[in-house]
């Protein structure tokens, strides 16, 4: 996960994304499906805390 992060950015994977989605305090942009290390692709999501 970390090697297929961004600078500044936090990237989370899908299972974390469906725990907090719903969460008005993060808005999220989706990055589809990138490859994890030793898991295969997963879905993977960059979250901001909003103002």
């Amino acid at each position: 996960m970390e090697s297929s992060g961004a600078i500044n950015k936090v990237n989370i994977s899908e299972s974390t994304y469906k725990l907090i989605k719903d969460n008005k305090e993060f808005v999220f942009e989706t990055r589809g499906a990138i490859e994890a290390k030793g898991k295969g692709k997963v879905n993977m999501y960059f979250v901001e805390k909003t103002v």
